[in-house]
């Protein structure tokens, strides 16, 4: 780790010798060291433990020391000497545990530091952070958390309220943010043997913010076409209260499927229409928003929740049985050919200039209609 390391000192104890008591202690607690340095580390029990000395024992990082670099301090005190330390490849540093030889015992030590801390607010009217508790390791000593938030210019350290809701490690600051000013945010976890901190993190609320979810998402057919669906919805009330702009995302699967398939160049716009679909078939779909555009925001804001899943099927392609498709390798000459037909019948019904997808519309309708008028003629000539 660098050109150094970093020891986390723990205790372990049997229920029997940590009942009532506080537990042993190990100094010193979390040294950093110059890679190539030794250390002597001390494990103290209490003198109420029926614990001596000779019934510890240390491990580092999980392995057992040898029990020539121990040496007993004192009756109830055995130390163990570290020499040529190498740097740490855990992230929060070596662990280095002194246990009881007895069985079955408590875990104790100082917290590690959380981590991951994020955070968001809802149209600009709160702050909600999560973070990671960091290693449980060696602790089963309950642990607080708190978050801390100050302006970092100014003001006093303010300490959140409202825990665990968007999760187990969670804190929601409801009012009273300023807008356009960076917070310095924090996680102290504390247990009774010390108190960890968290890295700060530094952000604007403006930077952070989401909003709801498109509302009245409605998805329904494109007249007769077996393959397409619209869908429309409604932007966040918030966009207009806030004068956010919003770029969108679609995803949509059938009936039978857990996989998504995701529309993601969206923009602004609140219509859609997917093609390509299969007939006959139930599609569910979801809209979310991302907004954008806030006076003073350094980078696009945070995606909402996905909309609850609205639900449409395509119009069933009804062919007569015994008819086939064209096979693959025709594929491109039956394009070529219905684009001919297109523009022939764009020739009757308007003009080039007038090309629009309604027309087209018009046209795919027309040549399904005239596909299924000459199936039925051709299934019955079969009969």
């Amino acid at each position: 780790m660098g050109n150094g390391t970093t020891l986390r000192g723990f205790v372990r104890l049997s229920k029997r010798a940590n009942e009532g008591t506080d537990p042993a202690t190990i100094a010193p607690q979390d040294p950093s060291l110059l890679i190539g340095s030794t250390l002597t580390a001390n494990c103290s029990v209490s003198t109420d433990s029926s614990l001596k000395a000779e019934d510890l024992y240390w491990t580092l990082n999980g392995r057992r020391l040898p029990e020539e670099t121990y040496k007993v301090l004192g009756p109830n005190t055995l130390g163990v000497t570290l020499a040529n330390l190498n740097g740490s490849r855990q992230q929060s540093g070596d662990n280095l545990v002194c246990h009881s030889k007895e069985g079955g015992g408590i875990l104790a030590g100082a917290p590690e530091k959380p981590t991951n801390i994020s955070c968001w607010s809802k149209n600009l009217k709160d702050l909600t952070c999560k973070w990671a508790p960091g290693t449980e390791g060696e602790t089963y000593l309950h642990t607080n958390y708190t978050l801390k938030y100050k302006l970092r210019w100014y003001g006093r350290d303010n300490v959140c309220q409202e825990y665990q809701t968007a999760g187990p490690y969670s804190c929601h600051i409801p009012k009273d943010l300023a807008l356009f000013t960076p917070y310095e945010i924090w996680v102290e976890a504390s247990n009774r043997l010390g108190v960890a901190k968290s890295d700060m993190v530094m952000l604007d609320i403006v930077d952070v913010v989401t909003t709801d979810p498109p509302s009245d998402v409605h998805v329904s057919r494109v007249g007769e076409l077996e393959d397409q669906l619209s869908v429309q919805w409604s932007a966040p009330p918030a966009l207009k209260d806030f004068l956010f702009q919003a770029k969108y995302q679609i995803q949509y699967r059938v009936e039978d499927s857990l996989e998504w398939k995701l529309v993601d160049n969206m923009g602004n716009q609140t219509s859609c229409r997917l093609a390509g679909l299969r007939p006959g078939t139930v599609y569910f779909v979801q809209v979310r928003c991302n907004p954008f555009g806030i006076y003073g925001a350094k980078k696009a804001g945070i995606w909402s929740d996905w909309s609850n899943p609205t639900a449409a099927s395509t119009p069933r392609n009804v062919r007569a049985p015994g008819v086939c498709e064209p096979k693959a390798l025709e594929h491109n000459n039956t394009l070529r050919r219905e684009l001919k037909q297109f523009f022939g019948w764009m020739r009757k019904h308007g003009s080039c200039a007038n090309l629009s997808i309604k027309m087209y519309d018009q046209w795919r309708v027309s040549l399904q209609k005239s596909h299924k008028t000459r199936n039925q003629v051709l299934s019955g000539d079969k009969s």
